[in-house]
Parts: C-alpha cells; sequence; structure tokens
C-alpha cells in the first residue's frame, strides 16, 4: 500500500502513532506529513528522528508545513488518489475542528481536504474522544521543588541546544527530548514521561462526533486499532 501518515501537535498518543508509522514503513510505502506544530512536539519527545528515519525516496517523503510552503503541492497527490490511505494521528482538537468546518490552512487539514476529493480513505485518532478525564505524558519537565539551585547548573552546561533556564524550567521550543539534562542533574530535578490527567471539552467531543459522519473518515482510539483494520 502507499500511505500518507499525518502527525499533528497532540502529545497524547504521539509514541503510539510514531510506533505504528514505524511498523507501517516496513512493508508499505509512507509519505510523512508534519504540521508545525507537530514538528515541534515530535522533537519534545525525542521522537523526531525516529520519524525521519522512515523517509527517503519518491512517496516516501517528508512534508511539512514549512517545506510545502502555502500551496501544499504534495496533497495534490491525495486529490489523484495516488495515495490508498491517509492516517491522521494523533489527530488535535484544533485539527478536528478545522476539519469540521471545512478549513485547509495547514499541511494536515489540507491533506485530508485533498483525500476527500480523491475519495482516499481518512483514519483519524482524535485526542478528544470520551467526557471525562484522561491521563497524557509530558514531554521534559523541571521539577522545581527538586532544584537546590546549584551555582553552576549541570543540566543547563550540558544542553546543547540551550534550553535549560536555570532554576526556572526549560524552554520545549528548544529542546529535542535527548535527556542529556535528566541524566546529568545530580538532584534528579528534571522529569521525563511524567504522567497529567487532562479533561476533555464538551465543544471538543463534539466536534469529535461530527468528524465521525464525514464520509471517508473513520475514527479509531487508538493508533494500533489502525494496524488491525489495515
Amino acid at each position: 500500500m502507499r500511505i500518507a501518515f499525518a502527525f499533528t501537535g497532540a502529545g497524547h498518543l504521539l509514541r503510539e502513532s510514531v510506533q505504528v508509522a514505524l511498523k507501517l514503513a516496513k512493508e508499505h510505502e509512507v509519505t510523512v506529513f508534519l504540521s508545525g506544530a507537530a514538528e515541534e512536539v515530535l522533537k519534545m519527545y525525542g521522537l523526531y528522528e525516529s520519524v525521519v528515519s522512515i523517509t527517503g525516496g519518491k512517496y516516501r517523503e517528508l512534508a511539512t508545513d514549512s517545506n510545502q510552503k502555502f500551496s501544499y503541492p504534495i496533497t495534490g497527490r491525495l486529490s489523484l488518489g495516488k495515495y490508498d490511505l491517509l492516517v491522521v494521528s494523533p489527530a488535535t482538537a484544533n485539527t478536528v475542528s478545522k476539519i469540521v468546518y471545512g478549513i485547509a490552512d495547514t499541511l494536515v487539514t489540507n491533506a485530508v481536504a485533498q483525500a476527500g476529493k480523491g475519495a482516499v480513505p481518512v483514519y483519524m485518532v482524535p485526542v478528544d474522544i470520551h467526557p471525562g478525564p484522561i491521563d497524557t505524558v509530558l514531554p521534559s519537565k523541571m521539577e522545581l521543588s527538586k532544584c537546590e539551585g546549584c551555582d553552576d547548573c549541570v543540566a543547563a552546561l550540558v544542553c546543547e541546544q540551550g534550553a535549560i533556564i536555570p532554576h526556572s524550567e526549560i524552554d520545549l521550543t528548544k529542546c529535542i527530548g535527548c535527556g542529556l539534562c535528566r541524566n546529568s542533574c545530580p538532584n534528579d530535578a528534571i522529569s521525563e514521561g511524567k504522567i497529567i490527567t487532562i479533561y476533555m471539552r464538551d465543544i471538543d467531543i463534539e466536534n469529535t462526533r461530527k468528524l465521525s459522519t464525514i464520509d471517508d473518515i473513520k475514527i479509531f482510539e487508538t493508533p494500533d486499532e489502525i494496524l488491525d483494520k489495515i
């Protein structure tokens, strides 16, 4: 199969989505589509290089908001039916709401719109499906309760990206999730993979419901379900 696999900027189910993309790329031609937010978030979680590793060659490109500019020419393949399937996983509430209301102003939302015109099936994993609380995983985080305020912050010194603001926080726009800071801090003041509880908004749940009524779009609760379907 020829598959377009799109990531958006959600951290929830992101690692699971990357694992599914890697598995699909072993048996199929996979083109990766990254929204601007997805590119940043994948780096925060240390997953960007894994995604890049499956690209290279025709129909295995890495398409991003930045390299596709404003016309997103690569999405024309979807309107021409050049792909067998478009996967969007994970799909943020922002992406879902834009698709529901016909807005196609990012690489990923434009890809979904063009897939509809080309009768290409779309499999999506929205992060906002059920009302109530869900547990999600954070990228690297400075735990101030453990920070000793060292004069020379070792974590900041070893960070090659300059992402550590000593005794304060991590600039996640610079972080690449390499783990050097976490491994070097003598006070264990930097965490990675911390689980927090967030609550779904009614408007996002409703938009996911509307998404499920759009022709050729099928909703899944987890990325692994997509593997079972394929």
